[in-house]
């Protein structure tokens, strides 16, 4: 048994859809969320400045003597993962693994549509691990850089005539394309979802990789015998680099729950 807390952390209130997953799918385990949101969007910076940020981002998680870091951001699985990888001996979770393999499963004409952050599209981790599955598999990418700090706004802005017509406008190129399958490749997106669907057409799949990248958590905790005992209360620690009075209304919409309990981070000091 290992009784230390999963970190989990994203460029803002995003990666908390994967954090939301992990404490459905394990109840017992206890979580620690760090959202970066004074620093947010991620997918607009350079591969050097994205790797900067994980890097203290992880030091301010692994102060709280973490057992396994996921990293809640298809930005930084994208530029970071990799170095990340190398450089901790913790079990280290990315998110577009687990939603290429989601996405392979779903499509029925072979062709995918992937939507995420410049960063993340320009780094083609999302064509690259799909076609390493199924490689007649077409793949077609678009980014959308104003759906994070839309999110970012608030929940009055996830479904308002104005993000509607923005996601009208990006996702025009994709609809024509015929696509069956929409890889929701930020986990910013899925708190987008209805206002993507209403544009996309209810012929079209919406992929997020939040449930399967709990799959993965939930296996490799029982492969490496890290599961926390389950006779003890797991404990939920959320942490933000912005505004605490923003962030926790947001944070609550996204769980489902009230949060009254969040801190703000230097983030500069690590």
């Amino acid at each position: 048994m290992d009784n230390r807390p999963i970190g989990v952390f994203d460029s803002g209130l995003g990666g908390l859809t994967v954090f939301k997953e992990i404490a459905d799918q394990l109840p017992h385990e206890s979580l620690v969320y760090f959202g970066d949101s004074g620093r947010a969007p991620y997918g607009t910076k350079s591969r050097d400045t994205v790797i900067k940020y994980t890097l203290q981002d992880i030091r301010f998680l692994m102060t709280h003597d973490i057992k396994m870091i996921v990293i809640a951001c298809n930005t930084m699985s994208a530029h970071s993962y990799e170095f990340v990888r190398r450089n901790h001996d913790l079990p280290i979770i990315e998110v577009i693994g687990a939603g290429a393999v989601a996405a392979v499963a779903e499509t029925r004409n072979k062709k995918v549509g992937i939507i995420g952050t410049p960063a993340t599209v320009n780094s083609g981790a999302y064509q690259k691990a799909i076609n390493k599955l199924d490689d007649s598999i077409e793949i077609y990418q678009k980014a959308c850089p104003l759906f994070v700090p839309l999110v970012e706004e608030g929940q009055e802005w996830w479904e308002n005539d104005i993000t509607y017509n923005i996601a009208k406008e990006y996702l025009a190129p994709l609809k024509q394309t015929g696509v069956d399958t929409l890889v929701l490749g930020c986990t910013h997106y899925p708190l987008l979802k209805n206002t993507i669907s209403k544009v996309m057409g209810e012929g079209v799949t919406l992929v997020s990789s939040a449930f399967e990248v709990a799959r993965v958590v939930k296996r490799i905790i029982s492969d490496k015998n890290m599961q926390r005992d389950p006779r003890l209360t797991p404990t939920y620690h959320y942490y933000t680099s912005d505004s605490v009075e923003k962030f926790e209304p947001l944070c609550s919409a996204i769980l489902g729950r009230t949060i009254n309990s969040a801190k703000k981070v230097d983030i500069e000091e690590y």
